[in-house]
């Protein structure tokens, strides 16, 4: 069973990778851009897509309100950011603006290009 201060951990890593407001990952998510990345299960939406729906829907929350279920979700948006940084975006920072890799992180709530 997760304790508080697990969940308390949780809060922090999520919040340091997802650097963007919820308006601004709503406004990302209309995007064509937005839905051109990623993999998509049966041709549909794709995950990071998806992920982003329910990213907005957990910053819109008060952090009384979050369920364990909640915090669980924010382990897997911390792990794919991490994961994906790591990987590392298009050598010229050029090309990074449109970049898939950017774009897909963008989904999961992360623009790298404001990371410091």
């Amino acid at each position: 069973m997760s304790g508080k201060s697990d969940h308390q951990a949780t809060y922090q890593e999520f919040k340091e990778v997802v650097n963007m407001t919820a308006s601004a990952l709503e406004k990302h998510l209309k995007t064509e851009e937005s839905r051109s990345v990623g993999q998509k299960k049966d041709g549909g939406e794709p995950t990071g897509h998806a992920e982003g729906r329910r990213i907005v829907e957990m910053l819109h929350k008060k952090k009384s309100e979050l369920s364990d279920d909640d915090y669980g979700h924010m382990r897997k948006v911390v792990g794919y950011v991490r994961r994906h940084l790591k990987q590392g975006g298009p050598e010229d920072k050029a090309e990074v603006e449109h970049s898939p890799w950017r774009l897909s992180l963008m989904n999961w709530g992360h623009d790298p290009s404001k990371a410091t």
